[in-house]
């Protein structure tokens, strides 16, 4: 009998495609508007603060997915990291538990700016919009449905709207002749106090939730072809490619619809269809609706990714005795970890018919922060002292400059989530920690492992 087992079957093209479209999703459409009207003309230091955070951050995710090319991603770097049989246990069990709040959320947000762009082809009262992004989140695990290789065509097509719909929205700037002109007037009215305040963590928060996705390949490690080059390259490859589109697309936007009429818009609460409307004023109503469209396309795409990523966190956790035994089960004919899938969609499911946009995006960036992003920051130092760093795939360069760095930016960013966002965190933190203990007592793991435990352990399987 045949072990079902996960294959390695994706390349560097389609790793990069999988971050891309995972990144870009509905957040630079949603998020653009905002920023503007949190920074005023200064807007572009916020794409600017995220891409670098993204592309420091993005060094520590290479070194640890080079190293540990497995499904679940951070799960196995926390436990690799903080010890296999001490509180790595906990951490990565913590982490997985947050994974089981926040992936739904992620997914959640990408439903919902779905049903809220759509709000421009068709009028939607406020339950007919949640009946929307609850039938997108339904629609997507029909289609993550299959085994991986189809995945990967998949994800091909997705990624080319992708990049048709940012295509479109930077030509038509360039072609109208003011593109360059947002980029002249980034310095006015400049403000380190502003740079330093809390609207420019809010403006930061709705960025980095933008670029986030550029380390989804590291969820799938265990399905990537030569991981050791694959998953760095994959990763600051997509990382710079989507920093230099959405710059140019914010750029373009700004050079047809002036920052101050779209900050009007923002503080009056009305005109969530900003990139339509950009396309309106330049070809007319016609193509206005075409790439309302494509957004909803892209939207799609991005949530397909989320899904696709986030899945293998559970199962991985479960086929290593970490959660529960129900997550570890794959589909006995197409290979994926159907269960997982099935559990993320239904919570996503629900998120999408409770919350709002804002919300999702503050909770997103506070469920991740503390234990994944910092966690890992911090894992680096310690898997080095272990081990040392001859034997690395990808060893990121100027170290430790990049971990000290990303520690303090993300710290900013989680601090001006805001106080009702840090409690709900606390409180799925304190819950998961309550979990682990009673799951570890039944179980006999850290740190209830009495002499024997430590005995089976220690022998290889």
């Amino acid at each position: 009998m045949t072990v079902a087992k996960l294959q390695r079957s994706l390349g560097l093209f389609q790793s990069t495609v999988i971050n891309m479209i995972d990144m870009v999703g509905i957040g630079p459409f949603v998020t653009l508007p905002v920023v503007m009207g949190l920074m005023g003309g200064m807007f572009l230091y916020a794409w600017i603060a995220g891409a670098l955070l993204s592309l420091i951050d993005a060094m520590i995710w290479s070194e640890l997915g080079a190293a540990y090319p497995l499904a679940g991603g951070s799960y196995n770097f926390l436990k690799e990291a903080y010890g296999k049989n001490g509180l790595g246990k906990m951490m990565s069990f913590l982490y997985v538990w947050q994974t089981i709040i926040q992936a739904p959320l992620v997914a959640a947000s990408a439903a919902i700016g779905f049903s809220q762009y759509l709000g421009y082809l068709v009028e939607l009262g406020p339950l007919q919009q949640k009946l929307v992004s609850a039938a997108v989140i339904v629609i997507v695990t029909i289609l993550l449905f299959r085994k991986i290789d189809s995945i990967g065509k998949i994800a091909v097509l997705l990624w080319t709207g992708v990049i048709l719909t940012i295509g479109w929205i930077i030509i038509g700037g360039i072609a109208h002749g003011h593109f360059l002109q947002p980029l002249k007037d980034i310095n006015t009215d400049f403000s380190w106090g502003q740079l330093a305040s809390f609207l420019f963590g809010q403006a930061c928060i709705k960025t980095v939730y933008s670029y986030l996705g550029y380390y989804n390949v590291c969820h799938l490690g265990g399905e990537i072809k030569n991981p050791g080059k694959n998953i760095p390259r994959s990763m600051f490859i997509s990382v710079i490619g989507i920093t230099i589109l959405y710059i140019a697309m914010n750029m373009s936007v700004a050079s047809v619809i002036s920052w101050k009429e779209i900050k009007y818009w923002q503080d009056a609460g009305i005109n969530t269809f900003v990139i339509s409307t950009f396309i309106e004023r330049l070809y007319g109503f016609t193509a206005a609706n075409t790439i309302t469209i494509m957004i909803l396309w892209v939207a799609l795409a991005s949530l397909f990714s989320v899904m696709l990523g986030y899945s293998r966190v559970p199962y991985a956790a479960a086929i290593d005795g970490s959660f529960f035994k129900i997550f570890g089960k794959l589909h006995p004919t197409k290979n994926f970890p159907y269960i997982s899938l099935l559990v993320l969609a239904g919570i996503a499911f629900i998120f999408s018919m409770l919350f709002k946009m804002k919300h999702v995006i503050d909770g997103i960036l506070a469920m991740r922060i503390m234990v994944q992003f910092i966690g890992q920051a911090i894992g680096i130092v310690l898997l080095r002292r272990k081990n040392g760093s001859k034997h690395l795939a990808y060893k990121m360069p100027l170290y430790p400059i990049p971990i000290i760095l990303v520690i303090i930016m993300w710290l900013f960013i989680f601090f001006a989530t805001g106080l009702a966002i840090i409690l709900s965190f606390l409180i799925v933190f304190i819950s998961g920690v309550i979990v682990y203990f009673i799951y570890a007592r039944v179980q006999r793991q850290w740190p209830y492992l009495n002499k024997k435990n430590e005995i089976e352990n220690m022998i290889p399987s």
